[in-house]
């Protein structure tokens, strides 16, 4: 199967047999999901029905099953098949009020719908599609056709990415690899899938288009760019790229089209750093050991991307920082506690925090990762030393302080980690860096630590809040005892005495009065 550009919203196919034609399928079906419309053009002949015999094959998993012409029955449904599949022929119609009659919209709400003729009922189709229209490839004397795809709506952007990641497989040496879908995150625009040779050889395609930007929400700016977030794909190869440079683990990149959004990866596996019983010590213990590593390492802040193209690594500023806690009055506080902050009473929290934050923004910067914690970190024991300590996940890296990740980490938010062992571990730390410099300061540490513990636990309850409310996820819910344990391990450091104060006045369930008596972890 060839193919070439005929225009930006357009591909053109050439199907020289129907093996071809098959294989086009099995491309299209990766991309097809409940509620998509599919309609077939073309003149008689044309091979409308070939091609979606194949699709609804392709998608029912089963090449032999019998999938007959609805050219009389209008209608053929295959609800076995996952997603359910609607097949329908619109030759013998004669305007879209038939379909209306037939319950056409609740019929195939959630399938995936093939139509052919679609020009005979086009009043009651919805505008977004893929159209597929097949003619007669020109000398192939009948036996070739050419499929000319075109998407309308939400379906543009997903024909262009189909269309680029069918050419980044071809010049990768991935063609052949089966596309199998992967447990997503907590992002909204970023998704993974497992790529499968026959030979089991595997990767993990990236799927990270650029990011949408969003409503304004502060000085005409929107949040993700005031909270760092990386906008591109381009972030996470120049972090990529940087960290196997130092020598640690983050995946290989096989195959890149940057404009889309697509990378092909390295599979480093699927060994976790936690077990049935939560954190597996040594393996904390060697993530612990990159991060003193990383962090005594004199880093660069602008990373090359590609040749001639860098990336410069953006400031964990104050700006960041601030709407980032503020993520716990915006949701964490109405949704989860049930109350509303008064105005004085936001602005009070904000002011403290600016002012605990002031010493952390005099700090000296590293490379802040800000997801290293355990759904991020795989366990590589093929590998020596640091390099066990498998790293993914790292696009939205920053300019911060050290004791961010090291929070991250030792305060993980989806595996509880005890008291004992994250003081052992930030003795670990703080032995590795003085190690490596006498002059490291373990008492400022200890300091910035407490304080980006408490600002990455504020954070987090408002965004598994969001995550909740905003995009239908309540199952990160179950993760806020937890980390409202953090938080109260983090407000007894005398560093935040102040913030424990409004977080006792306002927020009294989240923090009791008088304090627990749980002083925070010290080297």
């Amino acid at each position: 199967m060839t193919a070439e550009d005929v225009s930006r919203s357009a591909w053109i196919v050439t199907l020289p047999d129907h093996a071809a034609t098959e294989r086009l399928a099995r491309l299209l079906i990766d991309e097809l999901r409940p509620g998509d419309l599919v309609t077939l053009s073309g003149g008689l002949g044309a091979g409308k029905t070939t091609l979606a015999r194949a699709l609804i094959r392709a998608l029912a998993g089963d090449p032999d099953l019998e999938v007959p012409s609805p050219t009389f029955t209008l209608m053929q449904t295959y609800e076995g098949a996952h997603p359910p599949i609607v097949h329908a022929d619109f030759y013998r119609l004669g305007g879209g009020q038939e379909l209306f009659e037939l319950g056409w919209d609740e019929t195939t709400e959630n399938t995936v719908t093939l139509v052919e003729w679609p020009e005979r009922a086009e009043d009651a189709l919805k505008a977004e599609r893929l159209d597929i229209r097949l003619d007669f490839a020109p000398g192939s004397n009948g036996s070739g056709r050419i499929a000319i795809l075109t998407g309308s709506g939400g379906f543009g952007p997903r024909l262009q990415r189909l269309k680029a990641f069918h050419a980044l497989v071809g010049r990768s040496g991935w063609a052949d690899a089966v596309r199998m879908p992967m447990q997503s995150d907590a992002s909204v625009i970023r998704s993974y899938e497992r790529l499968v040779k026959p030979t089991g050889e595997t990767a993990l395609l990236m799927i990270s288009p650029p990011r949408p930007v969003g409503p304004p929400v502060r000085r005409g700016k929107p949040y993700t760019t005031i909270a760092k977030l990386a906008e591109t794909v381009h972030a996470f190869v120049a972090v990529d790229r940087g960290l196997r440079a130092l020598g640690f683990s983050a995946p290989l990149i096989y195959g890149e089209d940057l404009d889309t959004g697509l990378l092909i990866l390295e599979d480093l596996g699927s060994e976790p750093v936690v077990d049935a019983n939560g954190p597996i010590p040594e393996r904390y213990a060697e993530a612990t050991r990159v991060l003193a590593r990383l962090h005594g390492t004199a880093l660069p802040q602008v990373l090359p991307v590609t040749e001639g193209q860098d990336y410069a690594l953006p400031p964990y500023d104050l700006e960041a920082l601030l709407i980032e806690v503020e993520l716990l009055p915006d949701w964490y506080v109405p949704h989860i506690i049930g109350s509303l902050l008064s105005g004085s009473a936001r602005a009070e929290f904000v002011n403290l925090w600016t002012e605990t934050l002031a010493e952390i923004l005099s700090s000296t910067v590293t490379w802040t990762l800000r997801d290293y914690h355990s759904p991020n970190l795989i366990w590589m024991p093929h590998r020596e030393g640091l390099q066990r300590i498998g790293i993914i996940d790292f696009q939205d890296a920053v300019l911060g302080s050290p004791a961010y990740d090291v929070a991250s980490l030792l305060q993980d938010a989806r595996a509880t980690v005890t008291p004992d062992l994250e003081l052992r571990l930030i003795g670990l730390y703080a032995r590795e860096r003085k190690a490596a410099d006498p002059d490291f300061d373990v008492a400022a540490f200890a300091r910035a630590y407490a304080i980006m513990g408490a600002q990455r636990a504020t954070k987090i309850l408002g965004i598994f809040a969001r995550l909740d409310r905003r995009d239908g996820k309540p199952h990160y819910l179950r993760h806020l005892p937890r980390i409202e344990a953090y938080l109260m391990r983090n407000l007894a450091h005398p560093a935040l005495s102040r913030l424990r104060v409004w977080y006792e006045t306002y927020l009294p369930r989240l923090i009791p009065h008088p304090p627990a008596d749980d002083t925070p972890p010290s080297p």
